[in-house]
């Protein structure tokens, strides 16, 4: 049970024993352990539930009847009203919810605010969201969470800017945004943006500029399609997520947007998308995570390969590195590979997200060759049914030198126990010279063979090790 289901489960169980109209303090029938906690853990507990359910929980007693009024997260959700439009015409629960918001915001007391969260799905009155917004500013919230659809297009509130205590901005719209002619988010250390649409270049780049002690970015399927050059410049920007798939009609597109970030401190990058876009890491010396998806794309394969091993290029310094099928099958496609890759002379860990097939476990066995210091392989997902390995299946025709010197943990997850996957592993346990630890999962997509998973589990425990100390771990 998650700890939000627990405090509303007790929260009724304290209900259903003081009664409605009974007072635990008053009675003392009963023994309320929630309300007798102190209010900062009470206000803890209240940050997990909608406040409309907050707002309900007045009654429950005296103590809760204005504890409310001095919650520090507020949670606004219209959502439910969602399916409840006839003809794209809102229905009078619409302006229930304005009135709602409107009261409890009234008859909250002056407290500073930590958290704002409003979702608004139906309701569009925009001069009311910049009001609510405004309430947050004005009572120094710190975390203000937005998610405004039908607001097109959506204008920052000048309020919001110069704003000393907000550290956490998180933005989910389907509109544009406009922005003032002056940018600043002082204290500013979070952005989360998604599905927004600029309108130019200059609107990126003021934005980004104006967060001048930005920690963490994230850019999750917003419209770039538009868009010529995206400028991310920070030196303080640690953490960058980029999710990047394709609107309708973006593969018509042909000259797609150029990504040049700029972040001398980075240490964590993950990208999520078709690579349509051009991406130039800069300066990209402190990475030390980056995950890198590409789905398989439906056109522009060779030049979708060629932008798959520019990237991996510029993360040749990371430690860790999560990659897809996609950028495996780019080192197989790429036409000299010794010319395209790069040496990962920091990498020690390297997990395959998605499951091998021919070509994407080809391209592993190249990348092991360019890790010489790789300590740790998983593979997600395991191999594809139709994966066809065998005796004179030359895998490993020059050992990769990890494997003679320092590969220590393989983790085989979703297995199988077939021929293919049975074969790899035993390739590894055979040169592997200090591995220390195999964990192999089995596959719970399907009904389990206990007969040939017993046969696999004795060729593997049983094989002619390299390394003497190597535990083969089945779970």
């Amino acid at each position: 049970m998650t700890l939000h289901k627990f405090i509303r489960c007790k929260l009724k169980s304290v209900f259903r024993k003081t009664g409605k109209g009974h007072e635990q303090h008053e009675s003392g029938d009963t023994v309320d352990d929630i309300s007798n906690l102190p209010d900062c853990i009470l206000h803890q507990i209240l940050s997990f539930i909608p406040t409309k359910e907050v707002v309900k929980m007045s009654i429950l007693s005296t103590r809760w009847k204005n504890l409310w009024a001095s919650a520090p997260n507020i949670d606004f959700n219209d959502g439910l009203l969602y399916a409840k439009t006839v003809d794209g015409r809102c229905r009078p629960e619409v302006s229930s919810f304005i009135n709602f918001v409107d009261r409890v915001l009234a008859l909250r007391d002056p407290s500073n605010m930590e958290k704002f969260h409003l979702s608004c799905f139906v309701c569009n009155n925009a001069s009311k969201i910049h009001s609510w917004i405004s309430y947050a500013i004005m009572h120094n919230v710190q975390e203000l969470d937005l998610c405004l659809f039908g607001v097109d297009p959506f204008v920052i509130p000048r309020c919001m800017l110069d704003s000393t205590p907000l550290v956490s901005l998180k933005i989910k719209m389907d509109c544009v945004i406009e922005l003032p002619s002056h940018v600043s988010f002082p204290f500013l250390k979070t952005l989360h943006l998604s599905l927004v649409r600029f309108p130019d270049d200059a609107s990126t780049e003021k934005l980004f500029s104006g967060c001048p002690f930005l920690e963490e970015l994230v850019l999750l399927d917003c419209y770039l399609v538009n868009l010529n050059n995206i400028v991310i410049s920070s030196s303080t920007l640690k953490s960058l997520t980029i999710h990047d798939l394709p609107y309708f009609g973006e593969f018509d597109d042909t000259s797609g947007c150029n990504i040049k970030i700029d972040a001398v401190n980075l240490t964590y990058f993950k990208y999520f998308g078709n690579l349509l876009n051009d991406i130039l890491l800069n300066n990209a010396l402190s990475l030390i995570d980056a995950c890198i998806h590409i789905p398989i794309p439906q056109e522009r394969e060779t030049e979708v390969t060629y932008r798959a091993i520019d990237l991996l290029k510029q993360l040749r310094y990371v430690v860790s590195l999560r990659i897809s099928n996609r950028i495996m099958e780019s080192l197989i496609f790429a036409d000299n590979m010794v010319h395209y890759s790069p040496v990962f002379s920091n990498l020690r860990h390297l997990v395959l997200t998605m499951e091998s097939g021919k070509y994407p476990f080809g391209g592993l066995m190249d990348l092991l060759y360019f890790c010489p210091i790789l300590q740790s392989i998983c593979l997600l997902e395991g191999f594809e049914h139709h994966m066809c390995l065998g005796e004179n299946d030359p895998i490993l025709i020059l050992v990769p030198i990890c494997m003679l010197s320092c590969l220590k943990i393989v983790t085989f997850k979703n297995f199988h126990a077939n021929d293919s996957e049975i074969y790899f592993l035993k390739c590894i346990l055979k040169y592997a010279c200090v591995l220390e630890r195999m964990d192999i999962v089995w596959s719970k997509t399907r009904l389990p063979d206990l007969k040939k998973q017993a046969q696999a589990r004795t060729e593997l425990e049983t094989i002619q090790r390299s390394s003497t100390a190597c535990h083969v771990k089945f779970s």
